[in-house]
């Protein structure tokens, strides 16, 4: 089974005569949490209506008459995150199907430790999977519940599965909406008015209009009808958000995690430059998620914050993309040098994270014929040495370069003056939170569930340096 991670974004709007036009906005503040495709479910008291495809939110809804079908006072909507071998139309979020219950559509952030083991046992049953999302095994488990109301029937599901997942349900007259007890992914809750509104991020909160009420707790359902709010808890909560939300994933003008992204980052930059100072004339980011890092260590460094790379802002994120040629293509398109900030200037190029190291070394020789004289990266996250398994989708060990290069290597390799990474204490310090509330796996290797199947142990294994040595520079050649 060819599984992808489902790194997303989720909204929904209920009880607003205009729900399926604000989960619309909603979506576009999202559309950083996933380019491949996009989709509504609205709900108006008796059926379920939808409207999803591939490609961008402003391009599947391109075609306002799309929205004539999308009746009711209650929408759903979702994007969502690329990856390897899953850009199926069948993929497409939020997914609908028909239960004994009636109409159910879900939408899905995040990634289960489980799922091969659940289908396998589902399968064996007599269960067919139509898709290759988590998803599905909710709906399954879902349909077999004998649960009193759509609520109980989602916890007998959550009760079943492993890993990351926020959730939303849509029902025709109720949403319902649950995190897992490890919290993950964020999930918040907000009102328009009398009317509540629930999302990945704050930032969709703020694009309708929206007030920020409270998170929804890890181990948490919540049902949001006419009757208004009622919530159950399926599980205690045993803290591990993902602390890669923070440093890359989240928009900086968002709150997740009950903290704000952007404070996060500049702290982050700042206890960098106490770490790993640099002798050098001015301090630049790699847009855009390392700016709020860039300028943080600029201002702790004493040295002048300069923009010495402009992003083409019509060029999705490299790091999402599946294609190694696509990525190297990107990364040529995507910024371009300030030649008169650059020339003759000893430059320190913050960035947030370097995964396989391709696209920095596209853009340090970028900076190089720009003129730097010398270039020192900085990076506001340690080195990325092990795969996840709840959401994001980093390689294996093997394609990792700081899973098989020590600091020094990689300095050559990228043909730097320094590089320095910021230590994982630095990161938990600024997270002002006690490192056990997060999960940082993919930095320690200390996975907060255990791992058990063959696949996932296999992405453990030791990487063999002469074969990532190899194919690293096969991909190099690919993108040249």
């Amino acid at each position: 089974m060819d599984k992808p991670r489902e790194f997303c974004g989720v909204m929904g709007v209920f009880g607003h005569p205009q729900a399926p036009e604000l989960a619309y906005l909603g979506l576009f503040a999202l559309q950083h949490r996933g380019q491949e495709s996009a989709g509504i479910v609205s709900a108006d008291g008796t059926e379920l209506h939808h409207a999803r495809g591939m490609g961008l939110v402003a391009d599947v809804f391109k075609d306002q008459s799309r929205f004539q079908k999308l009746q009711g006072n209650a929408a759903i909507g979702h994007v969502r995150y690329s990856t390897s071998g899953s850009s199926t139309h069948d993929n497409i979020q939020p997914l609908v199907v028909r239960t004994k219950d009636g109409p159910l559509a879900v939408g899905h952030n995040g990634n289960l430790t489980n799922a091969r083991e659940l289908h396998e046992e589902m399968e064996k049953l007599g269960a067919i999977f139509q898709t290759g999302c988590d998803s599905e095994v909710f709906v399954h488990f879902i349909a077999r519940s004998n649960g009193a109301t759509l609520a109980d029937r989602v916890a007998d599901a959550c009760k079943r599965v492993r890993g990351a997942y926020s959730l939303v349900f849509l029902s025709p007259t109720e949403m319902v909406v649950a995190r897992d007890p490890h919290g993950f992914k964020p999930l918040c809750l907000g009102r328009r008015g009398e009317k509540y509104v629930v999302a990945s991020e704050t930032c969709a909160l703020d694009i309708i209009d929206a007030q920020y009420e409270r998170d929804i707790e890890p181990g948490e359902i919540l049902t949001i009808s006419a009757k208004g709010l009622a919530s159950q808890r399926f599980a205690e909560p045993e803290l591990h958000h993902c602390i890669f939300e923070l440093i890359y994933f989240s928009r900086p003008d968002s709150k997740i995690f009950g903290t704000s992204v952007d404070k996060v980052r500049r702290k982050m930059g700042k206890i960098l430059a106490e770490e790993s100072p640099a002798d050098a004339d001015i301090v630049i980011a790699i847009p855009d998620s390392s700016n709020t890092s860039a300028i943080g260590y600029a201002s702790r460094s004493g040295l002048k914050y300069e923009i010495g790379l402009i992003r083409n802002h019509y060029i999705g994120r490299t790091f999402i993309n599946p294609s190694p040629f696509m990525r190297g293509f990107h990364s040529r398109i995507k910024f371009n040098p300030v030649e008169g900030v650059l020339k003759d200037r000893r430059v320190v190029v913050v960035d947030d994270s370097i995964v396989r190291g391709t696209t920095m070394k596209k853009l340090v020789n970028t900076l190089r014929k720009a003129g730097a004289k010398e270039v020192h990266i900085r990076i506001a996250s340690p080195p990325v040495k092990w795969p996840c398994f709840f959401g994001m989708d980093f390689p294996t060990r093997r394609e990792l370069i700081g899973a098989w290069c020590d600091v020094n290597e990689i300095r050559d390799y990228l043909g730097v003056d320094s590089i320095a990474y910021l230590s994982v204490e630095g990161m938990h310090r600024a997270t002002q939170e006690t490192p056990a509330h997060y999960c940082d796996a993919c930095f320690t290797g200390n996975y907060p569930l255990p791992l058990k199947s063959p696949e996932q142990l296999s992405q453990l294994a030791e990487p063999d340096r002469e074969w990532a040595r190899a194919e690293l520079e096969k991909v190099l050649k690919s993108i040249e």
